[in-house]
């Protein structure tokens, strides 16, 4: 039976366990321990949850108290940080002529999906009409419905005649003034970053190339400086050496894309401390370029134009070489796929970094720990160890031998609470 999670008492129908978690102190006993912070596994290890944030992790088979305590055997199961997605947009199939409240409706599904189906409890989207995403965010966080963290960008601005305006979530925006009414009407609407789109990218009409450069130098400084002044960091989708340089100099958070780079864009980002966010799904998921079972599928329903796939497929090589520069350099880098949807796109990601050179463990950290200090709340989130919060999935697996299996899912807790639970699929 298909899971339906979009709403509180769905989710109370088929999850009975979660009402015994949902206020009660929590351990989970014999598991296998990815802790996203020591490379490796721990075995025969427990984790006590209270009031959602885990308290205490032992291992070597040290017994955990269980007074008063709902405890879950794991049967050595892999438990790991619940998984995030650092590029995101939520519509999935899109619907051009859709109204906001019918897309309301999708989005907050698509994330449900992504939450319950793949154990991505962290979103941060980079384009959404209408700030869809701030009410998703506000209404998952106050527990009114079930999803992940969402990180909210709101729409993405570009300029007339800039990238993806046929996605619904582009606001074009011209002059310096044009720029800066913006960002501020963005701020005022409660987003939590400011997503510019620099340059044009592989999807696109003849006039959006990944190469184009869009914003004047006023224009570029003047979003810039508005969003550093008034301190929201700037998500720069930037995919030519000269528009990442120019993110990174005036101050960008993160960097999307980089399709093309140079040396001085890698030695930029270690100056300027910046994160680089991939997304090599958009480069390398034609049917061409598909290798596994779960690719081929995907490529085929997506069913993208020749003339796209085209782009994208001459567009990889160099993508992918830059990705591995990036990462042979130590730049700070997060997984973000821009991909659709929600439950299927992290998993897809993640095997594209490890068939580009990335070890399990790099790509594993960069969809947990790194994702959530890009996001500012590494605090709090991204990893196992006592003071987190308890967001945690387990697998049957593990994903260290096969980045695949992560998608052999067991159980997913958001805050100690049990969202999700497909041991009885594995029977």
């Amino acid at each position: 039976m298909e899971d339906r999670v979009l709403f509180v008492d769905d989710i109370r129908i088929h999850l009975d366990l979660s009402r015994e978690l949902n206020n009660m102190r929590l351990v989970l006993t014999n598991a296998n321990l990815i802790d996203c912070i020591d490379p490796g596994v721990r075995s025969e290890c427990s984790v006590s949850v209270e009031d959602g944030r885990i308290v205490k992790v032992l291992d070597g088979g040290r017994s955990p108290s269980l007074d008063g305590a709902t405890v879950v055997d794991l049967n050595g199961g892999y438990l790991l940080p619940g998984l995030w997605d650092a590029h995101v947009h939520l519509e999935h199939p899109r619907t051009p002529d859709a109204t906001a409240a019918e897309l309301t409706v999708q989005y907050a599904y698509n994330a449900a999906r992504g939450l319950t189906e793949a154990g991505v409890v962290g979103l941060r989207t980079g384009g959404t009409p209408d700030f869809i995403d701030v009410a998703l965010r506000d209404s998952f966080n106050s527990g009114q419905h079930v999803g992940p963290r969402i990180f909210a960008g709101g729409w993405f601005l570009t300029t007339t005649a800039g990238h993806f305006l046929t996605s619904g979530a582009a606001l074009e925006c011209d002059g310096a003034d044009g720029f800066v009414s913006a960002v501020r009407d963005q701020i005022r609407s409660g987003v939590d970053h400011i997503k510019l789109n620099l340059t044009g990218g592989v999807m696109g009409p003849s006039w959006d190339r990944h190469w184009h450069s869009f914003f004047l130098p006023e224009e570029l400084e003047a979003a810039f400086a508005i969003a550093c002044q008034r301190g929201y960091p700037v998500m720069a989708h930037a995919a030519s050496p000269q528009a990442v340089k120019d993110a990174l100099r005036l101050g960008a958070h993160s960097v999307e894309h980089g399709y093309i780079m140079d040396d001085e864009c890698i030695e930029l980002f270690l100056e300027k401390d910046a994160w680089y966010v991939p997304t090599l799904g958009i480069t390398h998921l034609t049917r061409d370029q598909a290798t596994t079972s779960w690719e081929k599928e995907w490529a085929e329903e997506r069913g993208l134009p020749s003339d796209l796939a085209e782009r994208a497929d001459a567009a990889a090589d160099e993508h992918r070489k830059w990705f591995r520069r990036a990462l042979d350099a130590g730049v700070k880098m997060a997984l973000g796929s821009d991909l659709r949807p929600p439950n299927q796109a992290v998993n897809m990601e993640m095997g594209l970094w490890v068939k580009d050179g990335a070890s399990t463990w790099q790509t594993l950290v960069a969809a947990t720990r790194s994702a959530a200090e890009l996001c500012g709340v590494g605090d709090d989130l991204g990893t196992v160890e006592a003071g987190k919060l308890a967001d945690l999935i387990v697998v049957r697996d593990n994903p260290l031998d096969d980045i695949d299996n992560l998608r052999k899912l067991a159980l997913v807790f958001k805050e100690g609470r049990l969202v999700a639970d497909h041991r009885e699929e594995a029977k």
